[in-house]
This record gives C-alpha cells, sequence and structure tokens, in this order.
C-alpha cells in the first residue's frame, strides 16, 4: 500500500511529552504502512534521535527523525531553535506522502484520528485543508492559565490537529518561520488559505487531546513576549486580523497604564486632586481586569496572589511587546 498520510511533529527537548504522543501514534487505526511520522527536532538533541530510533524499531509505521538544523543546512555547535514554523516546514518538505497531518508533541491523538482527517481530505477533492477537535482536560476550578489553553477547543484552526494537502503547503510556501514562537503561526497560514480561496472544513471526528502541562508561577507574564507576532500577523492580514483574532486594540491595557502615569506625574508635581483622580481609575480598572481573569476559575489563595501580582505588571508588558513588535516588522499596531 501508498503512503496516505505524512504526520509532522515538531518537538524540543520534552521527553515524556514526545513518549506519550509517539505511543497514541503508533497505535492508530488506519494501516501502518499507509502512514509515517516525522519528528522534526529543533534542538539537534542526540538524546531525541536516540528516542525516535527507538520507537522506530518497534513501531509498525515508518517513523523518520528530522534535525532542523540539518534541514537548513547549518553547521553549528549549539543549535540556536528556529520554532516550531520552521520545524513544521523541516517536516513537510521531507514528507513522502500526499497528505500532511499536523499535530504537537504534547497532544494525545485519539486512535481514530489519522483515519478521520484523511479521509475528508480524501472524500472531497475540492478540500484543501480540514482542522479537527482539540479537547482541552481541565479541573472543576482551573487556573487562569489553563483556562487561556482551552482556548484551543474554540479555534478556528490550529496546527494542535490540521491536515493540508502537500501541494497546497508548496502553493503557499508552508509557514512563516518569522513566528519564532508557538503564536500565531498557525493564524497565519489560516488566513493565507482563506486569501487564496482554499475550501477548508471542519471534521469534529479526528479528535485530539492536548493535556495543559503544569507551568511555573508567574507564566502569564513570560508569555506576553509573544504579543510582538501578533503584530506581524496584523501586518500581513489586517482585516482577517480584526475579524477573527481581536476587533479592538487592548484599551483596558492603555488606560491602567495611562492613569498610573498621571498619578506619578501628578504626585511628582504636588496636584494631589489630579493625583487622586488618576489613581482611583488606576484602582477601578484594575479590579475590572483583576475580576475579568478570576471569573469561573481557581480561588486558592497562591492562585489569587499569583493573579494579584502578575495583573499588576501584564498590562506594561503587554504594551511594551505589542510595541516592540511594531517596531521591529515596521507596522502600525498597538
Amino acid at each position: 500500500m501508498s503512503l496516505r498520510v505524512s504526520i509532522v511533529v515538531p518537538t524540543c527537548r520534552r521527553p515524556e511529552l514526545l513518549d506519550r504522543c509517539l505511543n497514541a501514534l503508533i497505535a492508530q487505526t488506519m494501516a501502518p504502512d499507509s502512514y509515517e511520522i516525522l519528528l522534526a527536532d529543533d534542538a539537534a538533541s542526540t538524546a531525541t534521535r536516540r528516542q525516535v530510533e527507538e520507537f522506530a524499531i518497534k513501531a509498525t509505521c515508518a517513523i523518520r527523525y528530522l534535525s532542523v538544523t540539518d534541514q537548513r543546512a547549518e553547521s553549528v555547535s549549539s543549535p540556536v531553535p528556529h520554532g516550531p514554523a520552521a520545524a513544521r516546514n523541516a517536516g513537510w518538505r521531507a514528507a513522502h506522502a500526499p497528505l500532511i497531518a499536523f499535530t504537537d508533541d504534547d497532544t494525545v491523538p485519539d486512535a481514530g484520528w489519522l483515519a478521520a482527517g484523511a479521509a475528508a481530505l480524501e472524500r472531497d477533492p475540492e478540500l484543501a485543508a480540514v482542522t479537527g477537535q482539540v479537547i482541552v482536560p481541565l479541573p472543576p476550578a482551573p487556573t487562569d492559565y489553563q483556562r487561556n489553553e482551552a482556548g484551543l477547543e474554540t479555534a478556528a484552526f490550529v496546527t494542535a490537529n490540521c491536515f493540508c494537502r502537500r501541494d497546497v503547503l508548496e502553493v503557499l510556501g508552508g509557514f512563516d518561520e518569522r513566528f519564532l514562537s508557538a503564536w500565531r503561526e498557525d493564524s497565519d497560514l489560516h488566513f493565507r488559505l482563506l486569501e487564496y480561496g482554499f475550501k477548508l472544513r471542519k471534521v469534529p471526528e479526528a479528535i485530539v487531546v492536548h493535556p495543559v502541562r503544569p507551568a511555573p508561577w508567574g507564566i502569564s507574564l513570560r508569555m506576553q513576549r509573544k504579543c510582538q507576532f501578533d503584530a506581524l500577523l496584523y501586518k500581513k492580514h489586517p482585516a482577517l486580523y480584526r475579524k477573527h483574532i481581536w476587533r479592538w486594540p487592548p484599551l483596558d491595557y492603555y488606560g491602567i497604564i495611562l492613569s498610573a502615569a498621571v498619578a506619578v506625574i501628578a504626585a511628582a508635581l504636588g496636584t494631589w486632586l489630579a493625583c487622586a483622580i488618576a489613581l482611583a481609575g488606576w484602582v477601578g480598572l484594575m479590579a475590572r481586569f483583576l475580576r475579568r481573569r478570576l471569573r469561573g476559575n481557581s480561588r486558592r489563595p497562591g492562585h489569587l496572589l499569583e493573579m494579584l501580582i502578575t495583573s499588576l505588571f501584564i498590562p506594561f508588558l503587554s504594551v511594551f511587546w505589542r510595541l516592540y513588535g511594531a517596531a521591529k516588522f515596521r507596522v502600525w499596531f498597538c
């Protein structure tokens, strides 16, 4: 039987998660000789290479290891990660099948995932790409981080669970490798598919479970760095960005920053009434922001403290990285 699908999985030094994902991929209901698995390693890790080679010995489907650094014809002693967009490009370009399935190393694809996604594309030659259903299990009282991760369930198009024809990827040029983080590179591919007029479809039967990884304290502060790539996405697709991502800039963040700045300046000038008014505005805006973050989430004391402290800094960090992205990608974006 000829290959029907190539599964591309980007990975970067996450052996336990990769182990779990590979166990799910080699247990697919599709005939083992009709699909292959390509692991695109963005760390050029010897340990990951050995891990993949050990899986290849026991698996009945073909499994290949790819070093993103080698695929890009680079030769460096300490490879710098190029990002998941570059890893996915290395994967699909080395693939042998006409259909490409994308997932991530921290997912657990359902046993029928591959068959459902491939069948949808094979039944309809007009379909360019399909996206499946992502399930994010949450505890009864999730944290703010866990709730944000659950947004994958309602996202229109995510690379944790999508299928695309190889020739369509060739037309599009694959993923834009300027998206260095796992952020907005899937939206960019989605928007380009729409702009080219390609036919897309949702396939709920293609299920991938995406457990939320444990996160360090203050993870929400680190995640603000990704906002710079919103600027790149907006530059490339302004109308679609406003329609599908954010209709307006984060006006509440700007209000918090402005009221804080006015309060500090007024205090320095000794105009205490203006300082008090600005401070009251800042407290009101911060209270609304914190209330929004806590709605439906865990009220554990430790989580409440984390939310309080991080909420003081998120507006400033978010706006900084948005403006940094605007300067970096030379676009009017705020």
